[in-house]
């Protein structure tokens, strides 16, 4: 730990910016932008049925875009790209307040899909892996950081708005305090960022086409993306019925959303853990193993009768969501290297996108059909264990 505090306090400028982009992604996450959707249902007149479509409609559409503009990080600098974004994430949540018909709505929560989820998680994440080599690892759980601790603070903030206001001007709010990080970005200096560039010229679009067919029918991919696929499948479809479960169980709300603070302890503990094993181990080795601590975790959430299986549950699932963004994200750099990270993590990116819309629609449609909740949970158990045998070739993969 010694080691970890001494590189964060002689890189504190640099990790920083990384751990701030993966902060304000928040606003595109599905755990703040769910706090909307009660009252989204009600003003729209919706179901939920139909909220959850027009949900994943604009997550795979935002996906799908990300392909376009992700590889944008290895030429523009820094500075320009974070600019856009966060200008793109402000300028939809202040949409979204003003939303008053289904296009409108549609179009607002695409953006914050694309800009906040997608690309500021994905701005920080290849900026810092390009920047950082020798403590790439360190860089990185520094960054992810922000994903812990806006969990922690934007739930309680954006609650007290809606509760105070309603959730429209929650939502702009949201967009003006976005807007207000502009001005400190004006002022901060990214430019050894920017030695990282790439020096090829801008792909073209056949270009960049054929570099994703030729890295989604490589080995290396096949071994690396459906971990990625099923943690975000997994854990999002989990999160978003969680209370589900937990009311068919008989278990105490109020309890298992005490819990979620062990959960934000655990998940900001091993974010740090993570990036010093992978300096000290290779994201190849802990790729491996990262996915056992929520297959184990599952068990006793699906099976066990006292609420202590959830308990049991969230800690683990910490563990394995602490490391996630370290490990897959070094192994990027380690098994492309760096030069076009950002082509390439957008391809990862984009399957992520598209698990975390797939995940509530599938296990939706599942609960729709009488299927009890422990069943669903085997399920995800089975073809986690598979993935994660599946992890254990990418030791035969040479670099």
């Amino acid at each position: 730990m010694k080691e970890f505090y001494y590189f964060a306090k002689e890189h504190f400028k640099k990790v920083s910016f990384g751990w701030l982009l993966t902060f304000l992604s928040s606003f595109g996450q599905t755990f703040l932008i769910s706090l909307y959707v009660p009252e989204i249902i009600r003003d729209f007149r919706l179901t939920e049925g139909s909220f959850g479509a027009i949900y994943a409609g604009c997550t795979v559409a935002a996906s799908i875009i990300m392909l376009t503009v992700g590889h944008t990080v290895d030429h523009k600098p820094a500075k320009k790209v974070t600019a856009y974004t966060v200008l793109g994430l402000a300028l939809s949540a202040i949409l979204l307040g003003f939303s008053f018909n289904i296009f409108l709505l549609f179009i607002a929560l695409m953006g914050l899909r694309l800009m906040g989820q997608g690309l500021l998680s994905h701005i920080s994440m290849t900026i810092i892996s390009k920047y950082f080599d020798k403590n790439r690892g360190k860089a990185l759980s520094i960054s992810s950081l922000g994903y812990s601790i806006g969990e922690g603070i934007f739930p309680l903030i954006i609650a007290l708005l809606i509760s105070w206001f309603d959730w429209r001007i929650a939502t702009i709010a949201s967009g003006i305090g976005l807007l207000l990080y502009l001005i400190r970005l004006r002022f901060t200096d990214l430019s050894e960022f920017d030695k990282q560039l790439s020096t090829q010229k801008r792909p073209s679009t056949w270009t960049l086409l054929k570099d994703y067919k030729s890295v989604v029918f490589e080995k290396r991919f096949g071994i690396m993306m459906p971990a990625s696929f099923i943690l975000s499948f997994s854990i999002t479809a989990i999160f978003f019925y969680q209370y589900v479960f937990v009311e068919n169980k008989g278990w105490s709300v109020q309890l298992y959303a005490s819990f979620f603070t062990v959960y934000a302890i655990t998940r900001l503990l091993f974010s740090i853990f993570g990036g010093m094993w992978v300096d000290k181990f290779t994201a190849r080795k802990m790729f491996r193993w990262f996915l056992i601590p929520i297959i184990i975790g599952l068990i006793p959430f699906a099976f066990m009768e006292s609420i202590m299986g959830a308990f049991i549950f969230l800690i683990l699932a910490g563990i394995t969501v602490g490391m996630s963004g370290t490990v897959q994200t070094s192994l990027i750099a380690e098994m492309y290297g760096t030069e076009r990270m950002g082509a390439i993590r957008s391809v990862f990116t984009m399957f992520m996108v598209i698990s975390t819309a797939l995940g509530p629609l599938l296990v939706g449609f599942l609960l729709d059909l009488n299927i009890d909740f422990s069943y669903i949970m085997l399920m995800i158990i089975g073809i986690m264990t598979l993935v994660a045998f599946n992890n254990q070739r990418i030791k035969t993969i040479s670099v």
